[in-house]
Parts: structure tokens; C-alpha cells; sequence
């Protein structure tokens, strides 16, 4: 009886010094007092809401993503940092073309890559001469920050700064004490001189400096500085605001919590917390009771669903024909937006400085398929709010006629709450099961045949205290009839080509081919090749034009790789070798996983 008392007492310190004075809620972090019990950790859990700036954020829906730099004129996705200044030269920079295609589209925000892995840093900087201050366009006085940063302000669209902390042109990376100095000053530059910064995205790479060291990134102190400087700005992926979903396929968790224990890797304390618990971005569990009940801490940490809209994150001309396709599109939509998470769809500027015809068009139908979709309820009473314990329904009438699709909301500024529910449809005079689902969140939509109920009924199953349902609503997504190119992976038919050796790969093609480049194709999400060295040879005994080199970014997106070379090689044979794989080993290459280019 003691026990309960003295926790009883804990829980009301808890509320009474935690949460603001009018209301009972927790906001974005959450401490658990010790000796309380799993049950009673879900009742404070239900309490935790988002920031200010976090919901902003989540009621963007759509952000845009743009790669540009240094990589989009190499044919590049993580360029080395030796690249020469000279080479980004954009002919027709448009940054109002940007802006205007993705506002028509929907799009809230654009985030722009303003230095990627190579270090080139698209605004003048102080710190380092590679810059877009070094290169041929605008004569070496261009600015893409700003110019960015003015097309959003003149079209009333957000805008936010990737920065990677991985510079492998910088000669102090690796030294963590000069480096981060250095890093902090380019912070500054974004965050003081360009007005309002809504986003700043970090990834976690970090890779070897040129000096073969790993950079131990200062991130506190980084955190300090975003926020003096933009203190409405959510900090992103290895920022505490926003948590990246796991993939870059487009995929959202069918459960998907913005409550969590999870936290970014960025102190030796959490990094020892996430790992007893054994959940990282990846994980299918971030929010269950049972985590929770062994969790010290929570956070609002929401999800966000990083996905480009090509197989690469940069320009490249031969993706011309592999944007995605609307239904692709509709569907990423579905599994991010609709299921409690921002997307963040990536759309590359090619070496123009504009926005490619084929996704300008890919962008448009998209906007107008999301709206027209959207635009018509057919639940007049859907935004009234309402409330539910377990078990607990509200029906609703629906006009109009047939319907496939339903949204669900629940009012996030009071928590996360919802851990089952059910949707039925009154069709026959008989009341049908149309989805169910675990999580709510900010949205979930729900996708089922065309049919065409009196009646909806929604179901919290059950919940973790009192859920609060911000709306509901029931829409019909019209069909999408079409069709996508298949990626050509190979010039030369594979009939004449014969296995010399399986490790090395050793191929003889059978006859003297002209060979401008190779493919590489991942079977395997688990390990695929890294680092690999391909060679040519006339007799299979000389090689000549060896290229060396790295599939950048192939373990978080495994996609057909493809490698060019500067000159045309005349062989009949190639050697391709694994030097060393994504999970560290040495994975197999088969015959079907090369093709060779001669275009």
C-alpha cells in the first residue's frame, strides 16, 4: 500500500513540474520517475505531445528534396572532394522554376543540399575555397542559397539547409576539434544570413577524412547554434525534432509511434540507452507497451520519409526515362503521409539548373491526382472533434456515391493515443469491416474496393487513456491507368559470354566490344558491393583500365549502379572484383548482376 502511494505521489510530481500550469501534457521529452510500473508509464506516455515547431512540421505533409551540387555534373552520388571547382557551371539556373513546379504540386518547403559528402558548398563561403565563389557560374559571384532561399520568399514556400557533416574535401575533417570549428562557421553562414531557415537536415555519414581519420562530430554544440540562431527550425534525421524512417524506399511502419524511446545517436549516453533497448531508426518496434515499459525516457521524435523521385538522389540523364510513375507516387503518399510521417520526395535539378521536363510533368499529375482525391468529404460532420475509450465508435453519414478510401486524425496537441482501430461500412442494411490498422497519429489513410456504405463506423479498439479523434473522412481515389519503362541495364547480349572465374569475376564476352561503362545490380539488401576494381583485358591474361571505386549510398539504397568511363575501352574480357562489401565482407557478384555499356 506504501508503494502505491509513494508512486502515486511521483506520477503528480511528475504532472506538477513537467507539464504546463493549465494542462496535463508532457512536451517532447519525457523522464520517467524510477520504481513505476509499465502500466503506469503508458499513462504518462499518453501525455507527451509535439513541440510547436513540430507540429508546423508535420502539417506540411509534402517537403521537397533537392540534390544539387558538385555531383550532378560528374554523374556522381557521393563525389570524392577532389572535384575541380570549374565544373559547376549550371547554363539556365532557374530557381523560381523550382519553386513554382513544386507549389503547384503541393509541396510546402524545399530542403536544398547546400554541401554534399564532397564538401562543395553552394553559397560563397569564408571557410573554404571550394565553393560555387571558385567555379565559372555568374562568374564566380553566384549565390544558389540565396537564390533559392528569394524564390521561396517570393512564392511563400519554407525553406531548409542540408549540411552534411561528412566533408571529404576538407583538410581538417578528422582533426574533430578544427573540423568542428570549421563546421560550426558554415552553420553560422546558413543560419545568419539568409532570413528564416524552417528546416536543417543532418545524415549520419561519416566516413574517413583525407587524413584516414573519423571525425567525432561536436553535436551538442551544433544543436547550440541552430538554435540561437533559428530557434523555429526543427533539427532533422541526426537532429532531436525529426526522425528518419528507416528506408529510402518511401515506406512508413504500418505501426508508426511518434512516441518513442528512440533518440539520435549523439552522446555516448543515449547511444548506450538505444542500444539496451536494441532499437535504432530501423527497427520495426519504436513505440509498443512493451518497449516503453522498458524505456527510461520518450520523446516526440515523428517520422520523416526521405525517397526521390529517380533510382538516383542526383541528376542523372539516363534516369530521364525512370521517374517514377503516378501510381508509384500515390502509393509512396499513402505509406508516408498516410501513415503518421512528412514526405520528403527528392526531385534533382539537372545540369541546366532546372527542374527536367519529365518530372516537371510527373510533379503536376501528382498535385492534381492529391487533390482532386482529397478535395471532396463525404462525411459532412467529419471535423468535429470527438473523444473514445476503448471500444468506443462514432457513426457517420456519407453522401455522394461510392468511396475507397478513409482518413483518420487524431489531435496529436493531446498525444498519441490510438493503438487499434477498425473502419465499417453500412452496405445491404449489414454493417462491413473496411480496414483496421494499429496507429493514427497526426493522419492515416486507408485504402479498400470501390463501394458505397450509408453509413461509416469508426471503432477505437483500443487506446492508451482517452483518445481525442481530431476527423475523419471517406473519399474516392480515382483509378490510375499506366504504364513504366523498364531500365535497360546492359548493351551487349549476354548468349556469347562465358564464366572464366567466379571470384574475381572473370567474363569473357565472347567477342571485342567498345565499352564506355558497366552496371552493377544488388540482389541483396542485406550486404551488396561497396568498394569494387573492374578491369578489361583483350586475352584474359593483361588488364588494362582499371577503375577503382564506391556505390555510394547502395546500403540505404539498393539500386542498379552505373559506372562511366572518361574514354572507350576496346576488351573482350572483364574482371570485376569485390573489394569490400556493405556489411563489411566480401559478397559474390554473378553474371546476371553485370551488363556492360557501349552507349
Amino acid at each position: 500500500m506504501k508503494k502505491t502511494v509513494f508512486v502515486a505521489l511521483l506520477i503528480f510530481a511528475v504532472f506538477s513540474s513537467c507539464v504546463s500550469k493549465d494542462k496535463k501534457y508532457f512536451v517532447k521529452e519525457l523522464a520517467f520517475p524510477e520504481n513505476i510500473t509499465p502500466e503506469q508509464k503508458i499513462k504518462l506516455a499518453a501525455h507527451l505531445t509535439p513541440t510547436d515547431q513540430q507540429y508546423e512540421w508535420q502539417q506540411l505533409e509534402l517537403t521537397a528534396f533537392i540534390h544539387f551540387g558538385m555531383n550532378t555534373f560528374t554523374g556522381r552520388e557521393w563525389g570524392e572532394g577532389k572535384e575541380d571547382p570549374v565544373l559547376f557551371n549550371p547554363t539556365d539556373f532557374n530557381a523560381e522554376q523550382w519553386v513554382v513546379s513544386l507549389q503547384e504540386a503541393g509541396f510546402k518547403m524545399i530542403i536544398l543540399t547546400a554541401k554534399h559528402h564532397d564538401g562543395f558548398c553552394l553559397w560563397p563561403t569564408a571557410t573554404t575555397r571550394h565553393s560555387v565563389r571558385s567555379s565559372l557560374w555568374r562568374d564566380g559571384n553566384g549565390d544558389v542559397v540565396r537564390e533559392v532561399k528569394n524564390a521561396c520568399d517570393k512564392y511563400g514556400m519554407k525553406f531548409g539547409v542540408y549540411l552534411s557533416p561528412w566533408d571529404r574535401n576538407a583538410e581538417s575533417y578528422g582533426d574533430s576539434p578544427r573540423y568542428n570549428a570549421m563546421f560550426v562557421e558554415q552553420l553560422k553562414e546558413l543560419l545568419n544570413n539568409y532570413g528564416e531557415v524552417h528546416e536543417v537536415w543532418f545524415d549520419g555519414a561519416n566516413g574517413e577524412g583525407p587524413n584516414g581519420k573519423r571525425q567525432v562530430y561536436d553535436w551538442t554544440r551544433f544543436y547550440q547554434v541552430i538554435d540561437s540562431l533559428q530557434p523555429k527550425a526543427v533539427k532533422a534525421i541526426m537532429g532531436n525534432d525529426v526522425r528518419w524512417v528507416g528506408n529510402e524506399s518511401g515506406l512508413g511502419r504500418e505501426t508508426e509511434w511518434s512516441v518513442t524511446p528512440l533518440n539520435p545517436d549523439i552522446n555516448e549516453a543515449v547511444v548506450a540507452e538505444n542500444n539496451r533497448l536494441d532499437i535504432n531508426p530501423m527497427s520495426k518496434d519504436l513505440g509498443s507497451r512493451n518497449l516503453i515499459g522498458e524505456a527510461k525516457k520518450l520523446y516526440w521524435y515523428p517520422s520523416e520519409v526521405d525517397v526521390s523521385i529517380r533510382p538516383g538522389w542526383f541528376y542523372h540523364p539516363e534516369q530521364d526515362h525512370q521517374v517514377k510513375t503516378l501510381q508509384q507516387l500515390v502509393d509512396i503518399y499513402y505509406q508516408s503521409v498516410g501513415m503518421n510521417s512528412v514526405l520528403l520526395l527528392n526531385i534533382p535539378p539537372d545540369k541546366r539548373g532546372l527542374l527536367h521536363e519529365a518530372d516537371v510533368a510527373r510533379l503536376k499529375e501528382f498535385g492534381a491526382y492529391i487533390r482532386s482525391t482529397f478535395e471532396n468529404n463525404r462525411i459532412n460532420t467529419g471535423n468535429t472533434a470527438w473523444t473514445a475509450n476503448n471500444g468506443e465508435f462514432r457513426e457517420f453519414t456519407v453522401t455522394g456515391d461510392t468511396v475507397n478510401t478513409v482518413m483518420l486524425q487524431e489531435d496529436i496537441k493531446k498525444g498519441q493515443r490510438v493503438e487499434v482501430f477498425k473502419v465499417e461500412g453500412f452496405i445491404h442494411n449489414e454493417w462491413k469491416k473496411l480496414a483496421e490498422g494499429t496507429t493514427i497519429g497526426y493522419k492515416r489513410l486507408l485504402k479498400f474496393d470501390d463501394c458505397a456504405p450509408s453509413r461509416i463506423r469508426v471503432t477505437v479498439t483500443e487506446t492508451r487513456e482517452k483518445a481525442h479523434i481530431l476527423a475523419v473522412g471517406a473519399y474516392r481515389a480515382p483509378q490510375i491507368s499506366e504504364t513504366s519503362g523498364e531500365l535497360k541495364l546492359s548493351d551487349v547480349s549476354k548468349e556469347k559470354w562465358t564464366v572464366k572465374s567466379h571470384s574475381p569475376l572473370i567474363v569473357d564476352m565472347g567477342e571485342v566490344v567498345s565499352v564506355k561503362g558497366f552496371t552493377y545490380k544488388p540482389i541483396s539488401e542485406k550486404e551488396a558491393v561497396f568498394n569494387y576494381a573492374f578491369s578489361m583485358s583483350d586475352d584474359g591474361k593483361t588488364w588494362t583500365g582499371l577503375k577503382k571505386g564506391e556505390f555510394s549510398n547502395i546500403k540505404n539504397n539498393p539500386i542498379p549502379q552505373f559506372v562511366r568511363f572518361d574514354n572507350d575501352l576496346k576488351a573482350r574480357f572483364f574482371r570485376f572484383e569485390t573489394i569490400i562489401g556493405t556489411e563489411g565482407g566480401k559478397p559474390g557478384v554473378s553474371i546476371d548482376q553485370i551488363g556492360i555499356l557501349t552507349q
